[in-house]
């Protein structure tokens, strides 16, 4: 009865049309994982692009159709009279000088290229949604900051305004009380509005709305000791590498391709054919081609391919740079917002030293009140600092794991189904009649009924 109650309960996760809301970093990323679009539909491309290595496979095969026709005359001496027929034809490329072969294996790079530049879209799907993770939680601790701010300078205009009821202040002190106040207010204003931006560009980034307080994130992933020992990993490992590298080797066999179209060709052809009144034929032909003068065309594409494949190593040589400026500019950030850290921490402690100082001597009639709103908004701009130093830092090493070409699900250890790319291109790659396939609602279903030994 447990167990039935158990499957009961997984068929229910299993069936709901949408995921609970994320809250921490990790269900987050899990959420942007699993309901991205981009990723979706970069998904359905790479099986697009899986169907051209069964389409080239394909061509190698003989090919069998049919034709049927009938035909009607009329004319004056002969009368009417009918004639139709019905036949097979067989076309077959025996040689074709390497020509498929070499379509075979650049449509196989092509495919492993469009692999890797999933990757690298799954790390900007993860990138965004860390990103708008920590915007959403500074936005909310700005407000915290501003509301704790409006309050003090509540409090601030009160005491400033019973002190010039007894004579202490002027009728100045009061009005720069209440314009500070007015600017607080307004600055809350602004820093609500910019909670709801957060939550959108959450929304944008999880296809979600997060509910309640984001909490805080774990303890960074560990990072390459030095940028450049990150900068050497990166340009070994970064999936826009990898598919530039699989580009260079589909220009390699376009070019073999191109040296391959001056080869003579070999085709099998057979024709059975019935034809009314009583008629039967069979005929087979081999036969053979090949260019003689194509008026520089052939030449043409020889250029052609071998300057997409010159083009493809300095782009790889390009990518390369690229990669490791990006790395090196990451790693920057994250210096300077550590730095920023140690700084605005020891500016938020002496900010609120000198308020709590300049408040006293305030109340002795040793400063005024202008000097103690100053304070309080040194203090204020010190604690706004402290904490955007702080969410830089951590969006920092997400970054530079992000150039590195570390931040995949599998590095971050991440609780997913990982898209399995083999599983479409195992199934059409010898180019089957047809495919099975099953929704993705089915096949979790299917996956949890054979969990509890119900299929």
């Amino acid at each position: 009865m447990r167990g039935l109650r158990a499957g009961v309960a997984a068929l229910a996760l299993v069936l709901a049309p949408l995921a609970a809301p994320a809250q921490s970093l990790s269900d987050t990323l899990v959420l942007a994982y699993d309901t991205s679009d981009l990723l979706s539909q970069q998904r359905n491309l790479l099986a697009a692009l899986d169907e051209d290595v069964a389409q080239a496979v394909a061509a190698l095969r003989p090919t069998l159709s049919y034709f049927a026709n009938v035909s009607a005359r009329d004319d004056t001496v002969n009368g009417t009279s009918s004639t139709g027929s019905l036949g097979l034809l067989l076309q077959w490329t025996l040689m074709d000088g390497g020509r498929r072969a070499f379509q075979i294996g650049a449509a196989k790079e092509s495919v492993l290229a469009a692999r890797w530049r999933l990757q690298n879209l799954e790390q900007q799907v993860l990138l965004d949604a860390v990103t708008a993770y920590f915007g959403l939680r500074l936005a909310v601790q700005v407000v915290d900051v501003s509301e704790n701010n409006l309050r003090l300078l509540t409090q601030q205009l009160r005491a400033a305004r019973d002190r010039f009821e007894v004579g202490e202040v002027t009728r100045t002190d009061v009005a720069i009380a209440q314009t500070r106040l007015a600017a607080s207010e307004s600055q809350l204003a602004a820093a609500r509005g910019q909670v709801d931006i957060a939550r959108e560009q959450y929304r944008l980034a999880t296809g979600h709305a997060p509910e309640g307080v984001l909490p805080a994130p774990p303890p960074t992933p560990e990072l390459p000791p030095t940028v450049e020992r990150t900068q050497a990993l990166a340009v070994q490992i970064h999936p826009s590498i990898k598919a530039l590298q699989h580009d260079i080797a589909a220009a390699e066999l376009f070019v073999q391709l191109a040296r391959a179209q001056r080869l003579p060709t070999i085709d099998l052809s057979g024709q059975a054919q019935r034809s009314e009144p009583d008629t039967q034929s069979l005929s087979i032909t081999l036969g053979a081609q090949g260019p003689l003068y194509t008026g520089g065309n052939l030449a043409s594409l020889g250029r052609q391919a071998r300057a997409n494949a010159n083009a493809a190593r300095a782009g790889l040589a390009q990518q390369g740079r690229v990669i490791s400026d990006a790395v090196g500019r990451a790693f920057a950030q994250l210096q300077i917002a550590r730095a920023q850290i140690i700084a605005s921490d020891q500016q938020v402690r002496s900010a609120q030293l000198a308020f709590e100082g300049f408040r006293e001597e305030a109340a002795l009639g040793a400063r005024t009140t202008l000097d103690v709103l100053d304070a309080e908004q040194e203090l204020l701009d010190a604690r706004f600092g402290l904490i955007e130093a702080q969410s830089n830092a951590q969006l920092a090493v997400y970054q530079v794991l992000a150039a590195a070409g570390l931040l995949t699900v599998d590095h971050l250890g991440l609780a997913v189904q990982r898209f399995d790319p083999d599983v479409y291109y195992n199934a059409v790659r010898t180019a089957p009649a047809t495919v099975p396939r099953t929704s993705e609602r089915g096949g979790r279903l299917d996956r949890v009924l054979r969990r509890f030994g119900r299929n």
